[in-house]
Order: structure tokens, then C-alpha cells, then sequence
């Protein structure tokens, strides 16, 4: 392509990407609006007047008319006040929405808008801002949710802190997306990090990290009393802490185990009685828990207990 031919396709490009005829149709709820394929044209500054200039002047070696691409820029301009005023708030409130739902509930709000919204601050050189105001954000909500753990009676405490955790991940997988411009041309770019990780890491900061010395004893004493809470609650929480922090496996490497692959080393020949011996317990308390395994009248007494429980812990620790 001809450097001329260059800097008409620049001309165009800019007024395709500037000329946002939703922009002022944000509280009407707009026509549906797909945000162009990026790399986009950088803004000097927050206020985006020092690029309207350069804006201009590409418009004109395009072809174009001044006067008009540049009117339709500073209308489109989103001011630090604008987005202050008007944009966080949008999306400080659906953020809100967002982290404190229940699985299952409705949320109204459009994702649309709050995806455009995102894009162009984005466009607008305000991602520093909107990334520092978004931490800050999760950051309260999350130091409100350590408070609440904190007050709960020993008997709640591992289930209200399975709902927060399994809450927060699942806000994440609508936040993470709504985000996505931010991320991938600020975080990713300039920070060399990860929305996603961020994220996560704020959970491990202010809530799992505060209260991981006062669940695992709990963790422990429902492991040894079955059905204290319910196994998907616990595998939930160990897998999750898993998540959030790997090194606490060292806490307690036996819980650990039973819901993460590979944790243990692998089991020798000279410790098979011992794993029956645990199997045999184990089943023991099943069985006393109203669990069967079936019809054993074709069994003696005992075998299948032996046989089982040499056998499954032997597979569970990698024996070959």
C-alpha cells in the first residue's frame, strides 16, 4: 500500500472510530453497538484535546473535513469530570450488583452498555483510573465480607465462608469479561498482569489469608467426624483454597489429598496395611451413617472391606 493510500485508510479509521452516534444515548439505552476491532488511536491525556489536534491533521491528509471530524471528536471527548460524574458510577453499581448476587439470580443491568462503557474510557485514557477505582471497589467489598466472617458462630463459620468464596468467584466470571478492553490494553500491556489473577489475589489477601488459621482447625475436626458438613461443601473449600494459595497444602497435606490429585507421594508396598486399616475405618463410618454397599450376602464377613480397602487406597496414592 502507497503512503498515500496509508493515510486515507488512517483518515477513515479515526472518523469510524470517533464518530459514536450512541455516545449521547447512554441513559436512553442505546442501539445495540459492537466496539471496533482494536488496536486503537492512543490519546495523549485524559481530556483527549492535545489529540484532536493530531486528529485533526491526519483527517485532513485523508481528505477529510476539518472542521467536521474534529466537532465530531471534542463531542465524543470524555472529560476526567465526565468520568467521574457518569461513567464510574455505571459501572460502579453494576460491579456492586455483580459481587453480591446469589447463583441464580437476575441482575438488570445491561452488560452492553457496561461493555461499551469500559470500551471507551479505554479509548479515553482512563484506564489507570478506572483500574485503580475498580481495586478499591472489590477491595471495600471484600474487607466487609473478612467483618462478616469474623462475627460468625464456630458452627456457620466453614459454610459462610464456602457462600463468600464461591460468591466472589462467580461475580468474577461476569466482572473478568466486562473488563476485557482494560485488561488487555492496560494490565496486560503496562502492568504485565492478569485482571483475572488481580482478582483473585485480593480475595487471598483480604479474606482467605485472615481466616485461614481459624478454618483449617475446623476443616480438620469435620474431617475426623463425617458429615459434620457436607462433602461438596468441603471439596469445594479445599479445592478453593487450593486455588487461591497451593503452599497451603502444607497446613494439612492428609485434606488436602482427598480432593487434589498427586498431593501425597506415592504409596509403598510396606505401608498397604495401613491404608486398609484407613479404608476399613472409613467404611465403618459410612456404614454407621446409614450407608451400604449393597447386598453382601454373597460375601464372608469382612472381605469386601479388606478387599476394597487395600486395593482403593493403593490406586489413591499411586501405587503401581
Amino acid at each position: 500500500m502507497d503512503e498515500e493510500g496509508m493515510e486515507e485508510e488512517d483518515g477513515t479509521g479515526y472518523e469510524s472510530m470517533m464518530d459514536d452516534p450512541n455516545h449521547n444515548s447512554w441513559e436512553a439505552g442505546a442501539e445495540r453497538e459492537e466496539p471496533p476491532a482494536l488496536p486503537l488511536y492512543p490519546l495523549s491525556d485524559s481530556s483527549g484535546l492535545k489529540s484532536c489536534d493530531s486528529a485533526a491533521a491526519a483527517a485532513a491528509k485523508g481528505g477529510l473535513n476539518i472542521n467536521t471530524t474534529a466537532s465530531k471528536f471534542l463531542m465524543n471527548v470524555i472529560t476526567v469530570e465526565d468520568y467521574k460524574s457518569t461513567y464510574w458510577p455505571k459501572l460502579d453499581s453494576a460491579i456492586d450488583q455483580l459481587l453480591t448476587q446469589n447463583p441464580g439470580d437476575y441482575i438488570p443491568i445491561s452488560y452492553e452498555q457496561i461493555y461499551s462503557c469500559v470500551y471507551k474510557c479505554v479509548c479515553q485514557q482512563h484506564s489507570e483510573q478506572m483500574y485503580s477505582d475498580l481495586m478499591d471497589k472489590i477491595t471495600d467489598h471484600l474487607e466487609r465480607v473478612s467483618k462478616e466472617l469474623q462475627v460468625s458462630p464456630p458452627d456457620l463459620y466453614i459454610e459462610r465462608f464456602n457462600v463468600a468464596l464461591g460468591q466472589y468467584m462467580g461475580a468474577l466470571q461476569s466482572i473478568v469479561p466486562l473488563f476485557i478492553y482494560m485488561n488487555k490494553f492496560y494490565i496486560e500491556t503496562k502492568l504485565n498482569r492478569d485482571l483475572r489473577q488481580d482478582l483473585i489475589k485480593l480475595f487471598t489477601d483480604h479474606v482467605a489469608e485472615k481466616h485461614i488459621y481459624s478454618l483449617m482447625p475446623l476443616l480438620l475436626e469435620a474431617q475426623s467426624t463425617p458429615f459434620q458438613i457436607t462433602p461438596s461443601t468441603m471439596a469445594s473449600i479445599v479445592k478453593g483454597l487450593y486455588t487461591l494459595r497451593p503452599e497451603w497444602v502444607q497446613l494439612a497435606p492428609a485434606l488436602f489429598s482427598k480432593f487434589i490429585p498427586n498431593i501425597l507421594p506415592p504409596a509403598v508396598e510396606s505401608e498397604l496395611q495401613n491404608y486398609a486399616e484407613q479404608d476399613q475405618k472409613l467404611q465403618r463410618d459410612l456404614m454407621q451413617n446409614g450407608f451400604t454397599r449393597g447386598d453382601q450376602s454373597r460375601k464372608r464377613a469382612g472381605e469386601e472391606l479388606t478387599y476394597y480397602g487395600s486395593s482403593t487406597c493403593a490406586n489413591s496414592r499411586g501405587y503401581r
